[in-house]
């Protein structure tokens, strides 16, 4: 990622005319449940993204039924892990990366965060291709067109939309998911057996699972889900004139917990249902007809086409090019926060574009970067294995450094973690260390 140039400061003329703006045009928050869902839901539906689609497909493919359980396990060890992340966000007024560069070396935030960039570039950059394919599947065309087309629409909305409509685009572009939903109720699935293997673990040691087993965890448990949910509570509270950052304003704290900990969770519960469908989905009918290998989200949704029919074919598509509208952004989105934390930036969406032009580059950068790799013949399947590599050899010291950073009165003050939430993110963390360590130890067989 190119280096980027300090930002000038902005004249006092121009704070008052921005300030105005806001004042004045900004949409009223909307009042009821929907204000409490915001970034916990995006970040959970952003985790579907096409590329965890395409795992969860070769799960369900691959194992049929027997993988069903792995969600509702993955589930609140996810959920505390994003509530952990939203607390050191909202607590400090800060994200991830920007914690990690006041507290601790400087070396440390450059190397999780380079290895973050890499990860997320590559990720972003099989989404993209994964949208093209999907998009030309449905209505046939160029998919490098529908590559380019996709990048610079995100590109676009993400930096020149206002603050409050990007994250309304962002909550309903979640919507997108429920496809999956009606993809399962659209095929014949034997729901009693489905109901025993979500609740009764079928466990096999057999090396081909337990691998499916840690893609599907290294899939679901994401550094970027970190990076972005905390950053976008910081920035939530840094543009609400109401609102201050915990450490600061303590009576604050009882509301805004509870907020978070209904947005996480609801975030969370959202995305890993939609996971279970798509298994569900793949199960029933890819590895019910002897189709057990599937490498990417558009060659599951091609192979469902003459077994579950046009309908199934055509929403399991859309659903993803729809959600790959959501995860694009939010992958250069959460890069482009890490980095700028990191590099001491001026950062957030809800910026101008000139107030935060190294930000705003980076963003442009990382989605131009992921355009190229679909010109030089990524290999999605070689995209998500270095995708899942990378990931997860900075998911288990990231989350080390979480832990031990929420639990540190210098950095949240009063707002230590509680302690069933530091016993579920030590053994989210203690997952995720056996998941990569299996990652390894079968790497090349």
């Amino acid at each position: 990622m190119p280096q980027f140039g300090a930002m000038r400061a902005r004249a006092p003329h121009h704070h008052h005319i921005r300030a105005f703006r806001f004042q004045r045009f900004r949409p009223a928050r909307p009042r009821g449940w929907l204000a409490v869902l915001g970034p916990g839901l995006i970040t959970g539906a952003s985790d579907d993204d096409p590329s965890g689609i395409a795992t969860y497909s070769q799960s369900g493919a691959q194992f049929g039924f027997a993988m069903c359980w792995v969600m509702l396990f993955t589930f609140p060890l996810m959920a505390a892990i994003q509530e952990i992340s939203a607390r050191i966000g909202r607590v400090t007024g800060q994200g991830i990366a920007g914690n990690i560069r006041a507290h601790y070396p400087r070396w440390l935030s450059q190397v999780i965060v380079t290895l973050l960039l890499v990860a997320n570039i590559l990720n972003l950059g099989a989404d993209l291709g994964a949208m093209g394919d999907a998009l030309k599947l449905l209505i046939g065309g160029p998919a490098h067109l529908y590559v380019v087309g996709f990048a610079v629409g995100c590109v676009l909305l993400e930096v020149l939309s206002r603050y409050h409509n990007y994250v309304s685009i962002l909550k309903w572009s979640s919507v997108a998911l429920f496809s999956y939903i009606a993809t399962a109720l659209a095929v014949s699935v034997p729901w009693g057996t489905v109901a025993w293997n979500t609740l009764v673990p079928n466990f096999s040691f057999q090396t081909d699972y337990v691998v499916a087993i840690v893609a599907v965890l290294g899939t679901t448990i994401t550094p970027y889900c970190f990076f972005w949910q905390s950053s976008q509570e910081a920035e939530d509270e840094r543009i609400d004139p109401n609102a201050h950052s915990l450490i600061d304003a303590p009576r604050e704290a009882r509301g805004q917990i509870r907020r978070m900990r209904i947005d996480t969770y609801v975030g969370m519960g959202y995305s890993n249902l939609i996971s279970w469908f798509i298994i569900v989905t793949t199960a029933a009918t890819l590895h019910a007809h002897g189709i057990t290998n599937i490498t990417t989200s558009a060659q599951a949704a091609e192979a469902l086409r003459p077994i579950a029919g046009q309908f199934t074919f055509v929403v399991f598509s859309a659903g993803i090019v729809g959600i790959g509208l959501l995860a694009v952004p939010v992958l250069a989105g959460s890069s482009a926060y890490a980095l700028g934390e990191a590099l001491g930036w001026t950062t957030g969406l809800s910026r101008e574009p000139l107030d935060a032009k190294a930000f705003y580059g980076a963003i442009a950068v990382a989605t131009l970067i992921g355009i190229g790799f679909n010109f030089v013949g990524l290999d999605p399947i070689k995209a998500l294995f270095w995708c899942a590599v990378i990931n997860g050899v900075v998911a288990v010291p990231l989350m080390i450094v979480m832990m031990i950073m929420a639990m540190q009165p210098k950095v949240m003050g009063q707002f230590v973690l509680p302690r069933a939430l530091w016993v579920m993110g030590w053994l989210c963390t203690a997952v995720m260390a056996v998941a990569v360590a299996i990652m390894f130890a079968t790497w090349g067989q």
